[in-house]
């Protein structure tokens, strides 16, 4: 006999309803997706437009500037095989071996004001097996080589800490690996993700979205409470489909659980991501690539201290560390939703959630006043200045302090209501 440990009776998760009062608060919201959709035709007709001739480049920004292309397997076993018969031939005429390797220092970082992005400059450096100094770096770049050709032959993908233990007797230490593995996606000129290395995940996304992940339909509203990890393989992802009326971007993992589970992107259509603090590379390439088909606001909810203020730079404008792939990495045009300096007496924060902001705190504060993405922005501005001025940082999880759900039925209403980002 049939017993219920046997047929578990399974209970099925209640609709959560759109919310009577959608249409109402997500007014302004629809306005600025029009908006924003309108831009984004003009720039697609302008780029139709422009065809084949060179992409005109800012004033000031110097030509021999590198961004990186998305190449295919056979286009990057290509350029790498071309590489390495180049190494031959200097061998055979025995003068050793030398590689000319684009610089990732600082001084050649680049902020593009007009395309709200840093961009690696032109300088470049010679790497020989001849000079003592960089024969060691010589060795670990040809084995890095030699690794990655046998990935792209196997049609395969690692991570970067696979890479390291294949070879760990010489490359000591993961970051001399991981390096290199930068230097050679510049030396060919391809994408990270091109070379099928991947960082492990760590990014997660509920809500209105589905899509084809290597062949498996993906439907993010009925992925579990948590939500679905959002994957390393970018570009085995296709057919993206969405009706949500924008993007959430959440700096905490514990303020993507409460909208996750109280389904606020079925009140109010939207999609929640978070890469649980500093973005990782997989969740600024998803995010790109979502905005960039679905054409929908990002609304950045984060932390009101600087360090929430440069997460949301990263996510628009890049990291010095991949300034070369910034392209493919970036997504312009985000809008500060919260957690705002000014948000603390708006919403009357108790002096208690309020945190006073550490010696370091207030350096890192004044050090974003000069920062150009901060500058373009005189409501950001503002807003930094005020924390700075007062002192004072206040923590997402802060609104709480009004009831466990006031965060999803009371402060994130009203902000679309109001239209209230930046």
């Amino acid at each position: 006999m049939a017993t219920a440990r046997n047929n578990p009776i399974r209970k099925k998760r209640a609709v959560v309803p759109l919310a009577e009062d959608a249409d109402d608060v997500l007014r302004k919201c629809r306005k600025l997706k029009q908006e924003l959709m309108v831009k984004a035709n003009r720039r697609q007709e302008e780029e139709q437009h422009q065809g084949e001739t060179a992409i005109t480049l800012p004033e000031g920004v110097p030509s021999d500037i590198l961004e990186v292309a998305e190449l295919d397997g056979p286009q990057v076993l290509e350029a790498m095989e071309a590489i390495a018969l180049g190494i031959a031939k200097q061998v055979l005429n025995k003068q050793g071996f030398a590689m000319e390797v684009p610089s990732r220092a600082s001084s050649n970082q680049i902020y593009v004001k007009e395309w709200d992005r840093i961009v690696l400059g032109g300088k470049k450096s010679t790497r020989s097996f001849l000079n003592v100094k960089e024969a060691r770096k010589s060795a670990i770049t040809l084995r890095v080589f030699q690794l990655l050709h046998a990935v792209l032959v196997k049609r395969i993908h690692i991570t970067k800490r696979d890479l390291f233990y294949t070879d760990v007797k010489l490359f000591i230490d993961q970051s001399e690996s991981d390096g290199v593995l930068d230097d050679i996606a510049t030396m060919i000129g391809c994408t990270r993700s091109n070379l099928h290395v991947v960082a492990s995940d760590k990014g997660l996304v509920v809500g209105r979205i589905q899509f084809e992940e290597d062949g498996d339909y993906i439907d993010c509203t009925k992925m579990g409470v948590g939500g679905k990890a959002i994957p390393p393989y970018i570009d085995k992802i296709d057919n993206i489909v969405s009706d949500a009326e924008f993007i959430l971007l959440v700096e905490k993992e514990a303020a993507y659980m409460r909208m996750a589970e109280d389904r606020f992107y079925n009140r109010y259509p939207c999609i929640v991501i978070t890469a649980k603090g500093q973005p990782d590379v997989a969740t600024r390439m998803f995010l790109s690539r979502i905005t960039s088909e679905l054409k929908i606001p990002v609304l950045g909810l984060v932390d009101s201290d600087p360090y929430g203020l440069k997460i949301l730079s990263v996510y628009m404008s890049g990291s010095k560390n991949m300034s070369y792939d910034s392209a493919s990495l970036t997504t312009p045009d985000i809008k500060w939703l919260g957690l705002r300096p000014s948000d603390l007496n708006r919403y009357k924060l108790p002096e208690q959630c309020r945190l006073d902001m550490t010696e370091n705190d207030i350096k890192t504060g004044k050090e974003l006043l000069k920062e150009d993405f901060i500058q373009k922005n005189p409501q950001w501005m503002k807003e930094l200045e005020i924390m700075v001025k007062t002192k004072k940082k206040a923590e997402i999880q802060a609104l709480s302090s009004f009831g466990f759900q006031y965060i999803t039925e009371e402060y994130l209403p009203r902000k679309l209501k109001e239209g209230d980002w930046i």
